[in-house]
């Protein structure tokens, strides 16, 4: 069977920043794996578009993936550049 899962930086409602691997979708749920949150980006990430165009960088806290979990209440999925995505598996915590 085929992954078709993506990297994916989800926000919610409850001001939650996430990146994982996921489908993209217009839901108001959306399921994660290897999913990390972003606590907190300086300011030179440029907003949470910087999170999935560039990555988070050294002053971000990133914390440590879980294997899944379910998004509720999601406000935005976007899709991760490889750049990105590179820098999320870094886990900056400063």
């Amino acid at each position: 069977m085929k992954n078709d899962n993506i990297p994916l930086v989800v926000t919610t409602a409850h001001r939650g920043v996430f990146f994982g691997y996921g489908r993209t979708t217009t839901n108001k749920t959306i399921r994660l794996e290897k999913a990390q949150m972003c606590v907190s980006w300086s300011s030179d990430v440029k907003g949470v578009l910087g999170l999935a165009a560039n990555g988070p960088t050294r002053g971000c806290r990133v914390g440590p993936p879980v294997p899944a979990m379910t998004l509720q209440d999601v406000t935005g999925v976007m899709e991760a550049s490889e750049k990105a995505e590179k820098a999320w598996l870094a886990q900056p915590w400063n």
